[in-house]
């Protein structure tokens, strides 16, 4: 049986991003290596992981594309799901991120909001599907 079990971004600093995690929403560090070129954060069931870009320049040889703040986000967004999107969102540009997008009720009823951390990766933090 196949498992979804974890997501890896490739960010310059470990340690700092699962800092601004913890801060922005309350998440808790699971595992960093002692080099903090990796680490995870405990969110629920799947796993977000982080894994410096030299970590990632050693494991795929043909390199990748750096997400960057300065740069349009890529097409691809995490989701975090809370009742109060409003306080979230304070939370998190009070840690540093970027907002993108005010919070809008979509047809369907879910809030939703978006902003990109500090290496310029974007969230979604939205109201759970009813």
């Amino acid at each position: 049986m196949m498992k979804f079990a974890y997501t890896i971004f490739y960010v310059q600093d470990v340690a700092k991003t699962i800092e601004f995690y913890e801060r922005a929403f309350g998440f808790t560090a699971k595992f960093i290596t002692p080099d903090c070129s990796y680490g995870e954060l405990l969110t629920g069931e799947t796993t977000l992981s982080f894994a410096s870009t030299s970590l990632a320049n050693s494991n795929l040889k043909a390199g990748f594309i750096e997400s960057s703040i300065q740069q349009k986000p890529f097409g691809i967004e995490i989701g975090f799901t809370t009742d109060d999107v409003e306080s979230a969102i304070k939370s998190a540009i009070e840690a540093g991120a970027v907002l993108v997008e005010e919070s809008k009720t979509k047809p369907w009823g879910q809030v939703v909001a978006y902003v990109r951390d500090l290496n310029g990766f974007l969230i979604e933090i939205c109201t759970p599907m009813e």
